[in-house]
């Protein structure tokens, strides 16, 4: 197996890295403390050809793989996790439209995403429903030619941005098996009876719109299925193939940050009358944590490369964004460490990175339940 980067991803790599250079730095803070975005930054992003890059070409994208997905994500979110996030997350939800999607859904959204016209959200998480999604009680009725959906979602990324949503709805509660009750629905925010509410004072990545979503009899039409009737949790655990590699990619390049401002930070800043890089405690920290980001990426190229050959290795998925998320709370925990008391104030990156880092580890996914499906498939087999 080869880890060479092709020199198509290694100008794209340089391309993000550039890009994310040249435009976060001197807007990160005035995100972070004001929680918000200047939606024209992800505009600039779409011409640029950084979003939706493996969407297919006939609808827009670059038809590339959620590999070079990932290695655009990783340099935006070393720049700044808030921005990156902002950013990247506009397509969320546009994996779903691929894999499941009809002609007409795929033609009327996907090309607005690339173009910058119009960011997609995934609404799935509730509640009283995280973890478990087959819990979710949200739930969309048939009446005539229309479902008709009722119920709320928590956490929901672009939830007062997205121009559509594609939510994880209830549909057949009296199936006997859990796992059949769900299925995806498009639907538009601008429908009668959804209202978002945006959610202030996050940890971090305040630069992304976090809301939380009512649905009061929205009425959407029955062609807004996306996928098959009842199939929804299998089309979520697909989604989530497609869309945990992109999760490692945020928590190795946060890492990569922390690594980055440290080695900077060490060099510049004396005690004693040597520089801190001098002494052999600083030494060791920033080996560990150059070896536990290189471990992490080498994890996840794999992960996105099963992906992008149609064979998802789940167990290897889950040990990925497990181990990303785990090592960028822990780098960014020796970052702020080795910065001291400027590492406490929310004028230095590390602090960011810091407060960024434990999300990883908790959405898409918690690292309870990515040990829990690497176990299963260990003991199952």
């Amino acid at each position: 197996m080869s880890f060479k980067l092709t020199k198509e991803q290694r100008d794209i790599k340089k391309a993000a890295r550039k890009f994310a250079e040249g435009e976060f730095p001197d807007r990160a803070l005035e995100f972070d403390r004001q929680e918000t975005f200047d939606l024209d930054l992800w505009r600039k992003a779409c011409e640029f050809g950084f979003v939706g890059v493996f969407i297919d070409e006939e609808y827009g994208g670059a038809g590339m793989g959620f590999f070079e997905h990932s290695l655009i994500t990783e340099e935006f979110w070393a720049a700044d996790p808030g921005i990156g996030q902002a950013i990247m997350s506009a397509s969320f939800g546009a994996e779903l439209l691929l894999l499941f999607g009809s002609e007409e859904q795929k033609q009327a959204i996907l090309p607005d995403l690339v173009e910058g016209k119009a960011m997609i959200g995934t609404a799935i998480t509730e509640p009283n429903a995280g973890s478990d999604p087959a819990s979710a009680t949200t739930k969309a009725v048939r009446d005539g030619d229309s479902w008709v959906i009722n119920g709320n979602k928590m956490f929901i990324t672009n939830g007062s941005t997205a121009k559509n949503l594609v939510v994880f709805c209830q549909t057949d509660p009296e199936n006997s098996s859990r796992h059949k009750q769900h299925s995806f629905i498009l639907v538009p925010t601008e429908a009668p009876g959804l209202e978002a509410d945006k959610i202030h004072g996050k940890m971090g990545i305040r630069a992304s719109d976090t809301s939380e979503i009512s649905l009061s009899n929205v009425r959407v039409p029955l062609e807004n299925l996306v996928g098959k009737e009842g199939k929804g949790f299998s089309q979520l655990m697909e989604f989530f193939n497609r869309t945990r590699p992109h999760v490692c990619a945020q928590g190795v390049g946060l890492a990569q940050a922390a690594l980055e401002e440290s080695i900077r930070h060490v060099k510049e800043r004396y005690q004693f009358g040597k520089p801190l890089a001098s002494f052999q405690s600083i030494q060791f920290k920033i080996a560990e944590m150059a070896t536990l980001v290189r471990a992490a990426r080498n994890l996840y190229y794999e992960a996105a490369w099963t992906v992008d050959k149609g064979k998802p290795d789940h167990a290897l998925i889950a040990m990925a964004k497990w181990y990303a998320g785990e090592i960028a709370v822990r780098c960014a925990d020796e970052a702020v460490q080795m910065h001291g008391g400027y590492g406490f104030i929310d004028e230095t990156k590390v602090n960011r990175l810091y407060r960024a880092a434990k999300v990883l580890e908790i959405y898409e996914g918690t690292k309870e339940m990515e040990k829990t499906i690497i176990s299963r498939s260990l003991l199952q087999s």
